[in-house]
C-alpha cells in the first residue's frame, strides 16, 4: 500500500447527518484537507441482479432502485459505488434521481422512515474487468478490492445495498468493533 492510500471507517457513512452537515464523504475529505467529490453517473430503476436481489431480499428481475457513482479523490477516481435500495422505499423519491442529496442517502432514508440498525460487509479482491479498469484508471495486472455492504432496519429487513469497487493499493479498509461483555459469566 503506498503512502497516499485512503484509510476507510464504514461507520461515518452509516449514520445520519444533523441538518446543513454536509454527507460523509465531504465531511470526510474536509478534516483530511483533500479534494474530491462524487459524480453520479445513473440513478433510477433497474430489475434486479441475481445478487442485488438475495442481498436485498427481493425476487430477481424485481425492481429496485439505483443510485451509480463515482468518488474522485484529488481528481483520481478512487471508488466505484453503486448502491441499490428497494422501490417500496425508494420509489418517487431523490434516491432514484441524479441530483446530490443534501446531508447524503442515509439522511434521507431517515428522513423517510428508515434507519440502519446492523450492516454486514463482505470483502474480497480479484482483478477488475476492462470497464472498471478504464474507470479506477487502474494498471494491468492491479487488483481492485470489492465491498458488499448490506444495511438492515430494525426489523431485520434490508433497506440497502452497496457494491463498492475500488484499486487495492490505494486503499485500507479499518474496522472497529465494540464487544459487548456481559457481566456474571464464570
Amino acid at each position: 500500500m503506498s503512502a497516499g492510500a485512503w484509510v476507510s471507517t464504514s461507520m461515518p457513512y452509516l449514520t445520519p447527518q444533523r441538518d446543513g452537515q454536509p454527507d460523509a464523504w465531504s465531511a470526510e475529505l474536509a478534516v483530511r484537507g483533500q479534494r474530491g467529490g462524487q459524480r453520479i453517473v445513473g440513478a433510477g430503476e433497474v430489475g434486479a441482479s441475481g445478487e442485488v436481489a438475495e442481498l436485498l431480499g427481493v425476487a430477481p428481475g424485481e425492481v429496485v432502485v439505483v443510485r451509480r457513482r463515482v468518488m474522485v479523490l484529488d481528481d483520481v477516481p478512487c471508488e466505484l459505488t453503486d448502491t441499490y435500495y428497494p422501490a417500496s422505499i425508494a420509489r418517487g423519491t431523490r434516491l432514484g434521481r441524479t441530483a446530490k442529496i443534501p446531508g447524503g442517502a442515509v439522511t434521507l432514508l431517515a428522513e423517510l422512515g428508515h434507519t440502519g440498525v446492523r450492516v454486514r460487509e463482505d470483502v474480497t479482491a480479484r482483478m477488475p474487468d476492462e470497464v472498471e479498469r478504464a474507470a479506477l484508471r487502474t494498471e494491468p495486472g492491479e487488483p481492485v478490492l470489492r465491498l458488499v455492504r448490506v444495511t438492515f432496519d430494525s426489523a431485520d429487513r434490508p433497506i440497502q445495498a452497496d457494491v463498492m469497487t475500488m484499486p487495492a493499493h490505494r486503499q485500507r479498509l479499518r474496522y472497529e468493533i465494540e464487544i459487548e461483555i456481559e457481566t456474571g459469566i464464570g
